[in-house]
């Protein structure tokens, strides 16, 4: 996690997936810390992990296909940005 902020009465952070940066709900763990990791599904985070398992888990995902599955190719969604700005 990069960042905690507060955004609308909700508690919010900036969380990095190995390069796709994403914002996340803090409202089921609101003692997270920016240099923590955490379990995220659909915007919310879920669970506390240890670097070491956010790492694997990490590496394991991207082994599958599933951080591409989940969020796309980020060099692909640059590309088409950039061609919609056109």
């Amino acid at each position: 996690m990069t960042e905690v902020a507060e955004r609308d009465g909700t508690l919010m952070a900036v969380m990095d997936f190995g390069g796709v940066v994403k914002d996340v709900c803090l409202e089921y763990l609101p003692d997270l810390a920016v240099g923590e990791y955490a379990i995220v599904h659909v915007g919310f985070a879920l669970q506390r992990l240890d670097e070491e398992s956010a790492r694997r888990t990490l590496d394991l995902f991207a082994e599958l296909g599933l951080l591409q599955e989940e969020f796309g190719d980020p060099w692909e969604a640059a590309r088409a940005a950039k061609e919609a700005g056109r």
